[in-house]
C-alpha cells in the first residue's frame, strides 16, 4: 500500500480523529447503545465492556500496523462525539479486503452524517491508501446503511452469512471508472 490515511481528517460537519483508548468512554456510549448494537453486535446482545477494551485494544493496533483505522468523529460546531467510522482490514465472505464501516449516535440520524463520513473514507482510501476498491456490509433490513452506501458508489455484489445472520456485500472500485452492478434483494 502506498500513503497512509490521516491520524485527523475534517470533512464540512465532521471532526474525524484516530480512535485512542482514551475515548473508551464515548466508544462504550455508541457501541453500548441498543439501536446500534442491534446493527454491529454479531450476537443479539450489546458487547461487553470487557468486549469493547479488546476492540480499542485491536483497532490501535490497526492504526499502528497499517496506518489508518477507525476515527472517532466529532460535530465540528460543538466538539460533541457523533459516531464512529473509518477504514479497517477484514476478512468476510471469504474475502480479505479492506472495509469502509460506520456508526452514527440515535439521536443524529438522517442527518447525512454517515453518508458524510462514507464519502471521506472513500477519498482517504483512494488518495491516500491508493486501494483500487473497498468494500462494505451491512444486514439487508438496514436500508438507511444501504442508502449510505449507494450514495457513495457502493455497488451491491451478493449475499453472505456472517455469524450466522445474512448479510449483504458491497463493493466500490476506486479510480475514474467503476461499473454499477444489479440490485440487491429485497
Amino acid at each position: 500500500m502506498n500513503g497512509r490515511a490521516l491520524e485527523r481528517l475534517e470533512t464540512p460537519r465532521l471532526i474525524c480523529e484516530r480512535t485512542r483508548p482514551e475515548h473508551a468512554t464515548e466508544l462504550s456510549r455508541l457501541l453500548l447503545d441498543p439501536e446500534i448494537a442491534r446493527w454491529l453486535s454479531p450476537s443479539p446482545d450489546p458487547p461487553t465492556q470487557s468486549q469493547l477494551a479488546e476492540r480499542l485494544v485491536a483497532s490501535n493496533h490497526h492504526w499502528e500496523r497499517y496506518g489508518f483505522g477507525m476515527w472517532l468523529l466529532r460535530d465540528r460546531a460543538s466538539a460533541e462525539m457523533v459516531g464512529r467510522g473509518g477504514l479497517q482490514w477484514t476478512f468476510v465472505a471469504q474475502l480479505r479486503a479492506v472495509e469502509a464501516g460506520w456508526a452514527i449516535m440515535p439521536d443524529r440520524w438522517g442527518e447525512g452524517l454517515a453518508t458524510e463520513l462514507a464519502q471521506a473514507a472513500v477519498e482517504v482510501a483512494q488518495r491516500d491508501l491508493q486501494l483500487a476498491e473497498i468494500i462494505a456490509y451491512t444486514r439487508p433490513d438496514n436500508l438507511a446503511s444501504r442508502r449510505v452506501m449507494e450514495k457513495s458508489g457502493f455497488v451491491y455484489e451478493r449475499e453472505f452469512n456472517h455469524f450466522g445472520r445474512k448479510h449483504l456485500l458491497y463493493r466500490r472500485a476506486l479510480g475514474e471508472l467503476w461499473r454499477f452492478g444489479s440490485a440487491p434483494p429485497n
